[in-house]
């Protein structure tokens, strides 16, 4: 059998990483004889928060032909050394003869000029067996939009909460759009004014992020990375609507050296939304 390519991405001690690798790479990455084809597309998808690199990886001959994987990984500033490790296969469709293959892949990064790239090698076995896949070589480069959808970012108790949640269809109010000059955003939730008892349920993109949280004067926090080229839209859905209606949140929105105050109000019949674009500072 000829063997597609899956990541799983070995995990060693490194440090944090700044900004700059935060986003879309793209590129291509071979494989030796008995692969299933001698060369793919790639896409990484990467994301750093919190001093943790996570993401979507998408190995693809077509875009009708893929993989796609979570990885996780770290930085050290001080090599440009990168190694991700894939930690589950999510989704693939390719041909009958072919089988994703969970591989570790050692980057270096280097920017020269505006060209920023991701340049190494990679090394795997084939998924569910400890039989090797064919190594190769991958090379990236940072581009500005994405030929697969851009995910955020969701732990496993809130996905499995997503897939069997019903929220009831109701109006979205544009309570503000915010252009954002860094990558990674902190959002806080308050009670606004007296608190009484509001619970909110919180999605971006379309993504369970908070699900039935009490708002009081202590925030209910979500970070999350953003793309460039990519809308964000957060709506606030009401669970209920306290003692006082309606049901109104302070939302702290913390990215880089700048804050922004949104005051959020939902109701039975709406629920209200912002929307995110980061325009990386040029």
């Amino acid at each position: 059998m000829r063997f597609i390519i899956a990541i799983l991405f070995f995990f060693s001690p490194f440090f944090s990483v700044a900004d700059n690798l935060n986003g879309i790479w793209k590129g291509i990455l071979t494989q030796g004889t008995g692969g299933c084809y001698p060369q793919y597309f790639i896409e990484l998808q990467i994301n750093f928060a919190n001093n943790i690199i996570t993401g979507k990886a998408y190995d693809y001959y077509d875009t009708t032909k893929f993989v796609k994987l979570n990885f996780t990984g770290k930085y050290n500033p001080q090599t440009h050394r990168l190694v991700l490790i894939e930690t589950k296969v999510v989704q693939y469709n390719i041909p009958v003869d072919c089988a994703p293959c969970i591989k570790t892949y050692d980057l270096i990064y280097e920017k020269k000029g505006n060209d920023e790239t991701l340049n190494g090698e990679w090394k795997g076995h084939i998924m569910d067996r400890k039989n090797a896949c064919p190594p190769g070589k991958i090379s990236l480069k940072k581009a500005m939009h994405s030929d697969f959808p851009v995910d955020i970012d969701q732990n496993d108790t809130l996905a499995a909460i997503q897939q069997t949640l019903h929220l009831q269809k109701r109006a979205i109010a544009l309570s503000k759009s915010l252009v954002v000059d860094t990558s990674s955003i902190k959002l806080q939730f308050y009670d606004d004014a007296e608190i009484d008892g509001d619970t909110i349920t919180v999605l971006i993109n379309n993504k369970l992020l908070l699900y039935q949280q009490r708002l009081t004067e202590k925030p209910l926090t979500i970070y999350f990375n953003a793309f460039p080229g990519t809308e964000y839209e957060l709506v606030m859905y009401a669970d209920n609507l306290g003692t006082i209606p309606p049901n109104t949140a302070l939302m702290v929105v913390t990215a880089g050296e700048k804050r922004y105050d949104v005051y959020l109000s939902s109701s039975e019949q709406k629920s209200a939304s912002v929307k995110f674009i980061y325009n990386p500072k040029q």
